[in-house]
């Protein structure tokens, strides 16, 4: 009996010491558990191949009738529907995918017969999808939600039969083009060998125009801009109306990355460069690329060559960049209004990406932004709700999650993530902007942060380490008037580097950690002022 009594008191002088220590840290401000992603941006399932695990998902309904969702293209229609391509070669139009819960989503098939559309866009009363061989149109004439007609709006570049020469797109810039961009083919061999154009002087071969980025005009004019792409699956515009497109690591890719596609730019890819002598190219006199080099001493013995605006580190910002989505939805979807999305296949995730223009050219950083989707992400669409619907997929490739296909929709909770919204070069460092102000204390002090910086070997091998590491040196911390922006004065920046930065000692004013505490910066050019 005695010993029971002392095991009671012991107890309850735990459990006053327990409550005692949380609401000490309540009044200091301190948040009572980790902040989670989930806390801000929820996920409601849609459709999935099978149950999700996270038990917080809303709803899950499998597709009607056996249907494989392999999502490869979304447009929104109105307020209720949403358009659905699918790797089998169809079109499906679903409605009231809006709905929490979405019980009654109904599905009715607009287009089928296509050849894995790998992309799709409303324009008008139309859509719009990439196939292998063509630039498609698909026109309901008779208002019945099926298409009618299906009209070929550009085609001319070349398809040997080779598994890996996907075609993807169509996206819009601010001038009314749409653009695509096209894979090199992989192990092409016997018959497809007959089929390609080549460059002796290089010794590299591809089906005509593989590895490029196309644009077509308004009249209808296949016109190829940019070249030295590997597997670009993604592509979209900015605000500006400039557009940019993903790819993934492999040979001559050193890490997944972003580009700005302008006239005349080349990335990576040799082979790209065989259709270097086809009428219309806007690339020319390449007679040699390096290999084995750092990447910016390649930068220097190849002037055609264009560094990423943003390199996304292998595994910490992803392994396989997907879609990219511009966040247009006026502050709908948070406090990320105006920046990029870019989606993830391995990891099933999608991170987040600030730009800016240094010296005319585009340059930032890249940031971790939400996990846990249940497969692979291939395809994001924002909603009029300012939500956004991500198609998934993990068909030829292993993924994350348990689902093998599925559509599911992410929303904004209201509640505002303590994150750096923003991170600007400066000439003597960078410049960080906060979605919350921070606590002047913890912000100002050099020893909240710490940074390093490494760069890339440019190589015909798969992939690259990050080479040439330094840590470059935080000298000092200020902290704005309204707490919302911290100057961080660095030494050691080196261009053509990405700067990677840990802020793991910042808190806000309310005691919160950054929900994300790195970010990493791609410093093509340190800024003159």
């Amino acid at each position: 009996m005695v010993v029971s009594i002392q095991i009671k008191r012991q107890l309850a002088t735990f459990f006053y010491l327990c409550a005692f220590v949380a609401i000490s840290q309540f009044e200091k401000g301190a948040p009572l558990r980790a902040a989670d992603e989930n806390d801000y941006y929820r996920l409601v399932s849609i459709v999935t191949s099978q149950a999700p695990t996270d038990s917080r998902s809303k709803f899950w309904k499998p597709a009607p009738d056996g249907l494989a969702l392999e999502v490869s293209g979304l447009a929104t229609v109105d307020e209720r529907r949403l358009a659905v391509a699918i790797r089998k070669g169809e079109v499906w139009l679903l409605d009231g995918v809006y709905e929490e819960p979405p019980n009654n989503v109904t599905y009715k098939r607009f287009a089928l017969a296509l050849h894995e559309p790998l992309g799709l866009l409303k324009r008008g009363n139309s859509f719009y999808t990439v196939q292998r061989s063509e630039l498609t149109q698909l026109r309901d004439t008779d208002g019945d939600d099926v298409a009618d007609e299906y009209l070929t709006i550009a085609k001319g570049w070349g398809t040997t039969g080779n598994y890996h020469e996907y075609a993807y797109g169509p996206k819009l810039d601010g001038d009314g083009n749409l653009w695509l961009t096209l894979n090199i083919g992989m192990g092409i061999s016997g018959e497809q060998r007959t089929r390609l154009v080549r460059d002796p002087t290089l010794g590299v071969a591809q089906a005509p125009w593989r590895g490029w980025g196309m644009k077509v005009t308004p009249e209808g004019e296949l016109i190829p801009v940019c070249a030295g792409m590997r597997s670009p699956c993604g592509l979209g515009a900015n605000r500006a109306g400039d557009m940019f497109y993903t790819d993934q690591q492999g040979n001559w890719v050193a890490t997944n990355s972003l580009h700005h596609m302008r006239t005349g730019a080349f990335f990576h890819h040799p082979e790209a460069l065989a259709s270097m002598s086809l009428p219309g190219s806007p690339i020319k006199d390449i007679t040699s690329v390096p290999s084995g080099l750092p990447l910016p001493e390649a930068l220097k013995r190849l002037p055609q060559l264009k560094p990423p605006a943003v390199w996304f580190p292998y595994k910490k910002v992803g392994q396989s960049a997907t879609d990219i989505l511009l966040d247009d939805s006026g502050g709908k979807f948070g406090p990320f209004d105006g920046q990029l999305f870019v989606g993830e296949f391995t990891l099933s995730s999608i991170s987040r990406v600030f730009l800016e223009q240094v010296d005319g050219e585009y340059q930032g950083a890249c940031f971790p932004f939400r996990e846990g989707f249940a497969s692979a992400v291939i395809r994001m669409e924002q909603g009029t709700d300012g939500s956004v619907f991500v198609g998934l997929s993990n068909r030829g490739w292993s993924s994350l999650g348990t689902a093998a296909y599925g559509l599911q929709r992410l929303v904004w909770t209201g509640q505002m993530p303590f994150e750096v919204k923003e991170m600007r070069a400066k000439p003597d460092g960078f410049e960080l902007v906060f979605t919350k102000p921070v606590n002047r204390e913890t912000a100002s002090a050099t020893s909240a942060y710490s940074m390093s910086s490494h760069t890339y070997t440019y190589h015909s091998t798969y992939g690259s380490d990050e080479i040439l590491k330094q840590n470059p040196t935080i000298e000092q911390a200020t902290v704005s008037a309204d707490g919302r922006r911290v100057r961080l004065f660095v030494t050691g920046l080196r261009e053509y580097f990405v700067h990677e930065l840990e802020a793991s000692g910042v808190r806000s004013t309310d005691g919160e950690p950054l929900l994300h505490p790195r970010a990493y910066y791609t410093l093509n050019s340190i800024p003159t002022e």
